[in-house]
């Protein structure tokens, strides 16, 4: 067997391991075997297998991607693949040391997520007409992705059996699988209610459906179905660049804003690592930052 063949052998069996045993997403999978089969083809043009990597040669595969034009967080996705790679390889004994082991993260936060301020949620939130079906779905779809900051797919994945609304609090299936206890706000329960009292009834037409939020045939809505949504609306509260997480970055600065802990908001969040979390302390560092300049009197 030739050693770019071993190689790709190898990613295989990491492959399934992944959905096997991590139950991590298709899609995730797929963003994994892109990123590790760039690194290969780098990999096999200098070494003949996994082992003879250094930490020196994946410097230079990361050099490689910069030169190729790749942002830092985009380099920073690649190393984090790289990384799940290695550490699947030592564990299964195909590697003696881990070379991605000490190798520090490219800076990714020079650009801060995108966020609303209360004002512009206010008026996003306001804007569905409530007094149609659609527009009744498209307020409790807003309402819940801000009062839980929930990713878009897993607002889709929502079924019925995931609600407790007696109890203020849905389960919410995020990233492996992973459940959590996600609480909900007087609004966004109320617009609950109403969806499910008076337009889900009439979306569904007494088929089965599990799932909770519904396209106009009655069928689950999809993402693209949902920021189609947003998006519509941003335009029509005339809020520009708005992106796939802006009400889950939203949500969570505004949180930090107010005092809230960050372990409260990474287990609101669903974040593994509380370093992902602390991204949002620098959009708060900047909300400090602005009050300090307005107020101070020698500011």
């Amino acid at each position: 067997m030739q050693a770019s063949d071993r190689l790709v052998n190898l990613l295989e069996e990491f492959m399934i391991y992944l959905s096997v045993e991590r139950g991590v997403s298709s899609h995730t999978r797929e963003a994994y075997r892109r990123d590790n089969l760039r690194y290969l083809d780098f990999l096999r043009r200098r070494v003949d297998s996994f082992d003879q990597a250094t930490p020196e040669l994946v410097q230079d595969y990361l050099r490689f991607l910069q030169q190729e034009g790749l942002s830092a967080r985009t380099i920073a996705r690649h190393l984090s693949s790289l990384k799940a790679l290695h550490r699947f390889l030592k564990l299964e004994g195909k590697l003696e040391e881990d070379p991605t082991l000490n190798l520090e993260s490219p800076r990714t936060w020079k650009h801060l997520p995108q966020t609303l301020n209360p004002q512009q949620v206010q008026t996003l939130l306001s804007l569905p007409d409530t007094s149609k079906p659609l527009g009744v779905r498209d307020a409790a779809i807003l309402e819940v992705l801000y009062a839980t900051g929930m990713r878009v797919s897993e607002l889709t994945d929502l079924e019925l059996n995931q609600l407790h609304l007696e109890m203020g609090y849905l389960i919410c299936r995020g990233k492996g699988a992973k459940e959590r206890l996600v609480p909900l706000g007087s609004n966004a329960l109320d617009r609950l209610k109403l969806y499910l009292q008076s337009a889900r009834p009439g979306l569904v037409g007494g088929r089965p459906e599990k799932h909770l939020f519904l396209n106009r045939f009655g069928r689950r809505l999809s993402r693209q179905g949902v920021w189609k949504i947003i998006k519509a609306y941003a335009r029509a509260a005339g809020i520009r660049q708005v992106s796939p997480h802006t009400l889950r970055h939203s949500f969570a600065s505004h949180l930090l804003e107010r005092g809230a802990d960050l372990r409260v908001v990474q287990a609101l969040l669903g974040h593994v690592d509380i370093t992902t979390t602390q991204i949002y302390t620098h959009v708060d560092r900047q909300h400090l930052q602005k009050i300090y300049r307005q107020f101070h009197p020698r500011a």
